[in-house]
């Protein structure tokens, strides 16, 4: 039977889903994550929270204490929950096209334990057209579709739920008043829109923040290409100009949602996307800029080299997609001595920060993690800093 005050999350032990769970548990719903990933759910069930989340290790062992929320890998438990949330993943293939075979097969597995009265929000980050292609699929057991996308920054969720807009649009009115009800518990305030809008608002915001993160990047490789820097350069351009103070800064753009959105996009608009193909380039060229400058200055064969920070960005423990990762390959496929160390990531040929710059002879900043500010690194060492996060 359906309980109106269980909330079943599909995904829910990942990084969309489980400070969503949490969030919501926290408001009094009962939550179920359902999720493959048996060694998250056990960590979950033990009250540890299976990644870094600022806030989510307390609550999560407090709602785990108070019987608020349980993971499983159970679709079945789908049945008993009236709001079904969708967080699962939508990769795509080395042709830089959507690969939703098993997004939407997924719908398949869950149609078979849905009934009319269920709500199913998906979450996930999609291109337009994909929440009909879910409708046609679900449509003879339930059309209480909703779309209602996430677009909280990694780490920051519990944070930045109560005080960001949340983007609700659906198939029908009962999906759309149903899905505002839960996510008012949560949200400062609802917007309502099309289901394409909302499918295009989440792959713009993604799409331009991966484009203007370049613009940074491409200012960087000409000012290095000079012997100039860039961030002296930055610092000016933003002193008392209000046009040029939103220029971010240059480093690694990477991680799971940036790059895939902008992807997502370019295919959904025919690759018709120049801007994407430029900025991918920009972006994705920066390990191997790196390695191109150094060559032109040292024998990497007689050097160590030690990357500080592996994860794709500051103060996480996430490593998918991240450049820091790629440059290490790189640089490994070059027969080239390296070190590697990481505040949050966790790895057996890790060392200690410490270590890792009194053993190397070039040390490069891979992610800014906030414990690498102040690091007192001698003259004689060569430091790569492509964030300008460590002050001369």
């Amino acid at each position: 039977m359906i309980n109106r005050n269980f909330i079943c999350i599909i995904g829910g032990t990942g990084h969309v889903g489980a400070p969503l769970g949490l969030a919501l548990s926290s408001k009094g719903y009962h939550v179920t994550l359902v999720d493959k990933n048996q060694k998250n759910i056990r960590k979950i069930n033990n009250g540890v929270m299976p990644f870094v989340e600022d806030g989510c290790a307390k609550l999560l062992k407090k709602m785990v204490y108070k019987k608020k929320i349980f993971a499983t890998s159970k679709l079945s438990e789908v049945k008993k929950s009236k709001y079904i949330i969708v967080c699962i993943g939508t990769p795509i293939n080395k042709k830089f096209r959507p690969n939703l075979k098993s997004f939407l097969s997924f719908f398949y597995d869950l149609k078979k334990y849905l009934n009319k009265e269920h709500i199913i929000i998906i979450r996930s980050s999609i291109y337009p057209g994909v929440c009909n292609k879910v409708f046609n699929i679900v449509k003879s057991r339930c059309k209480n579709i909703s779309y209602c996308p996430e677009r909280i920054a990694q780490g920051k969720s519990l944070t930045e739920l109560p005080k960001l807009s949340q983007i609700v649009s659906g198939e029908n009115r009962k999906a759309i008043f149903e899905s505002e009800k839960i996510f008012k518990k949560i949200s400062k305030k609802i917007i309502h829109t099309k289901i394409v809008e909302a499918e295009l608002i989440k792959l713009f915001s993604n799409a331009y923040r991966y484009i203007n993160f370049s613009i940074s990047n491409q200012f960087y490789l000409i000012s290095k290409s000079q012997g100039l820097d860039f961030f002296k350069i930055r610092n000016i351009m933003r002193d008392n100009y209000s046009r040029n103070i939103d220029i971010p800064s240059a480093g690694f753009t990477a991680g799971p949602c940036l790059l895939k959105d902008t992807m997502q996009l370019s295919s959904f608009n025919n690759h018709k996307f120049p801007l994407f193909r430029s900025a991918m380039s920009i972006n994705e060229s920066l390990p191997q800029f790196i390695i191109n400058k150094l060559n032109e200055k040292y024998n990497l064969k007689k050097k160590t080299v030690g990357i500080l920070g592996l994860s794709f960005k500051a103060e996480n423990d996430d490593i998918r997609d991240s450049l820091s990762i790629k440059l290490l390959k790189k640089l490994k496929s070059k027969k080239i001595k390296t070190l590697q160390s990481d505040e949050y990531y966790k790895n057996e040929e890790n060392i200690d920060k410490n270590t890792l710059i009194r053993k190397s002879d070039i040390i490069i900043i891979g992610t800014p993690h906030k414990a690498y500010k102040n690091l007192k690194i001698k003259k004689k060492k060569v430091l790569v800093d492509i964030w300008g996060l460590i002050k001369k």
